[in-house]
């Protein structure tokens, strides 16, 4: 996912440009809605004051990151976010950890900001200049981490924004920087893509030792997939149905008793079941192959084999495949 954190001064321009990424395609999010239901839930007017104040305490109980932790939980990765206020360093820091964060610090002149808070009339604003520096003060550089700290947030910024003109000029500066950034996204590796979706179905295996699946690759096409568990017609495992498993037995022993079958072997099969010819496909397996597995996958004539973990007891497996001319590689997160 891509997401565009806004931050900086009151009444520069944040909400515009949410709004203009909105139509954009953006879905907005905003970190100061998690205060505003705070304060609905003690009953409290939204005032700037009570919003600085009760996001502090946020921050103070629940950890300085809490309010980015709470927007990013609703989140998922297939599409692009406007994030609008972050004010604290350590809500950018999670943020940058856990998606494509780039931050937007959004800054015009004084008069300027104070004359849209006047206009926009929202409640709590300033009734004066004076009063409206005296309340930026205070989300300026704050002594706690708890507190607003938006010069060490403008330090984190990936871009200045400065909206002192139109709003169409505005507009031009945030599509180039967002145009820029859509057009140099990296995708997933080939490697990446097979290899995640072969974790997506390992989570549908009904054994419960371990999850492990399988998917079989030709040209780039998914041909068939597999992932662990009790036979076609025999009682799930997670139902009682694999007495190894439901004996809780030490890794490596009483493999003679169990009645899953292997990611691997299930992949195999369920080509063979619906008639589809697997030779010189590659695998993508969440675990290296058992021996089993690898006399299958050799007979199969499967060409290459890519996997995530090594599997306890596949020394001999490996072997196996090289001494067959299977092109073997393990899969790295950053491959």
């Amino acid at each position: 996912m891509l997401i565009i954190g806004l931050t900086g001064r009151n009444g520069a321009g944040k909400g515009e440009i949410a709004a203009y990424l909105t139509r954009k395609g953006f879905e907005v999010h905003s970190l100061s809605d998690a205060v505003r239901e705070e304060l609905t839930r003690h009953g409290l007017p939204e005032s700037r004051e009570n919003l600085i104040a009760t996001g502090r305490e946020m921050r103070e109980r629940h950890g300085p990151q809490v309010l980015a932790e709470r927007v990013y939980s609703k989140l998922t990765a297939d599409k692009n976010y406007c994030i609008d206020s972050i004010r604290n360093p350590a809500e950018i820091e999670f943020l940058k950890r856990n998606g494509d964060l780039c931050l937007l610090f959004v800054d015009a002149a004084p008069e300027n900001r104070f004359e849209r808070t006047r206009k926009r009339s929202r409640a709590g604003e300033a009734e004066t200049f004076e009063k409206f520096q005296e309340l930026e003060a205070q989300e300026l550089r704050s002594e706690s981490s708890a507190g607003q700290q938006l010069l060490r947030c403008q330090e984190l910024s990936d871009a200045v924004v400065t909206n002192d003109g139109t709003i169409q000029e505005l507009h031009a500066k945030v599509s180039e920087i967002v145009l820029a950034l859509l057009r140099n996204r990296k995708r997933p590796s080939w490697d990446a893509y097979f290899m995640d979706i072969a974790r997506m179905v390992s989570l549908r295996s009904n054994c419960i030792k371990r999850k492990v699946a399988a998917i079989i690759v030709k040209d780039r096409r998914i041909i068939s997939t597999g992932y662990n568990g009790t036979p076609r017609a025999i009682r799930n495992c997670n139902e009682g149905g694999c007495p190894r498993c439901n004996s809780l037995a030490d890794s490596g022993s009483m493999l003679e008793e169990c009645f899953c079958s292997h990611g691997e072997e299930n992949a195999i099969v369920q080509s063979a079941y619906h008639g589809v010819g697997i030779a010189g496909a590659t695998l993508y397996s969440t675990f290296a192959p058992c021996l089993l597995c690898t006399k299958m996958i050799i007979n199969s004539g499967i060409a290459e084999v890519v996997y995530m973990h090594e599997y306890p007891l596949n020394d001999s497996a490996l072997r196996l495949m090289r001494e067959a001319g299977i092109t073997l590689r393990r899969f790295t997160t950053g491959a």
